[in-house]
């Protein structure tokens, strides 16, 4: 008898993303990487088959309920095995173009897994639909297991099951679930566009337009985090929520801030898509220094993570549709490295055009050299480069303000 397991709520979230709100159905997430033409491509090809058939993620089917007529999911897909494709170089770039397309998520594999032999290199590419795996699932486990089994490790008997997983999520009382409910509603009923969303100096906006900036941030580097013990998400997620209230001049912030859902060593090893986003707010008009800030920011971090199976009310009734988004992630390769031969990566999918029409989207990576980059991807009907600019400005001046853990938040907002 088929078994049907229920979307999680972020799932639920992406797909109707995909649906309904995104102006792109292109929510891919992976890449093309050349292979070292010391890589044997036959044991390249089994290592990954290893991998693909060791975990049920890859056997996630989402299908639509026949009684409620829902998008659920199944997980007893069949698992297409990966072969050596050849190739000439005129092929592959039209290749490239299909590889561009986005999925046709009802009833079909949510993954694409390809290796490419032609006459100029070998290439191996890998992407998923977001709503089954992410970043994490990407390169933490998918391509390490690979590397280990193409250095000849053993098949792992058993792993953790993302289906186990949703089951396991799903056994919360109601009277935990209307606590966690609760708790979510109250934070977020007093969110205003007019007062929590940087002012917009554009009248009768445009529809959605997306507009990015990149920006290097000058006034920290990972040295701080080792030297001061501060943890770096809470310390760019306090920034970026005191930019917001300087920028708003309303001394108080609701955004939501996006976490990879592992809490524990089990979660770690999971392969699915496990991203939370969470809901946050602070009232500055209390004056506090930034060491106390961040301390008690924490505090509010982990009793959202306490509620996180009551996160359905939140993503249901889009209670945090408008507000700004906050990001801090760790660059997991620019390239990789599969059995000590170095393989660049040279192709990134269109995953970003599929983003949620937010008004801004605060993107705070940490790169390989020990500094920080922004990305803020903006609804550009509502403001300028400039403005972003501004904003970019204004967050690294905060930054700089903030290492001095004495600091008053009076002094910044002022």
């Amino acid at each position: 008898m088929q078994k049907y397991y229920p979307l999680r709520p972020m799932q639920r979230y992406l797909i109707d993303t995909h649906f309904n709100k995104a102006k792109s159905t292109m929510m891919n997430i992976g890449g093309l990487f050349q292979l070292s033409p010391l890589i044997d491509i036959p044991s390249f090809a089994n290592a990954i088959n290893t991998v693909l058939n060791t975990y049920d993620i890859f056997r996630c089917r989402f299908v639509v309920h026949p009684e409620t007529l829902e998008i659920c999911q199944i997980f007893d897909g069949e698992v297409m095995p990966v072969i050596i494709e050849e190739w000439t170089d005129q092929e592959f770039t039209l290749i490239k173009k299909y590889l561009a397309e986005p999925y046709d998520i009802i009833g079909k594999p949510l993954y694409r897994v390809y290796l490419f032999k032609t006459p100029s290199a070998n290439y191996f590419y890998l992407d998923f639909y977001h709503a089954v795996a992410d970043g994490t699932s990407l390169a933490i486990i998918f391509l390490r297991e690979i590397d280990k089994a193409l250095r000849g490790h053993k098949k792992k008997k058993s792993v953790p099951s993302y289906a186990e997983y949703i089951e396991q999520q799903m056994n919360i009382s109601p009277e935990e679930l209307a606590e966690g409910h609760a708790y979510w509603q109250k934070m977020l009923a007093p969110f205003d566009p007019e007062k929590h969303l940087p002012p917009s100096k554009f009248h009768n906006a445009a529809a959605y337009t997306q507009g990015n900036l990149d920006y290097t941030l000058e006034n920290v580097s990972n040295e701080y985090f080792r030297t001061m013990h501060v943890n770096e998400n809470n310390f760019f997620l306090g920034a970026s929520m005191l930019t917001l209230a300087k920028l708003t001049g309303s001394k108080e912030s609701i955004m939501s801030w996006i976490h990879n859902g592992r809490t524990n060593m089990r979660e770690m090893r999971l392969f699915g898509l496990m991203l939370e986003q969470y809901p946050c707010t602070w009232d500055f008009h209390e004056d506090i220094s930034i060491e106390d800030f961040l301390n008690k920011l924490y505090g509010q971090i982990q009793i959202g993570m306490k509620y996180r199976k009551s996160l359905d009310i939140v993503y249901d009734n889009g209670l945090e549709d408008e507000c700004v988004s906050f990001i801090f992630q760790k660059r997991f390769y620019d390239d990789f490295a599969f059995n000590d031969f170095n393989c660049p990566l040279v192709d990134l999918p269109p995953n970003e055009i599929s983003a949620a029409e937010n008004a801004l989207d605060i993107e705070i990576n940490s790169e390989v050299m020990g500094n920080y980059t922004l990305f803020l991807d903006y609804d550009s009907s509502l403001y300028s480069e400039a403005y972003m600019k501004n904003f970019a400005e204004m967050l690294d001046k905060i930054i700089l303000a903030m290492k001095n853990p004495n600091t008053m938040t009076s002094e910044i907002l002022r």
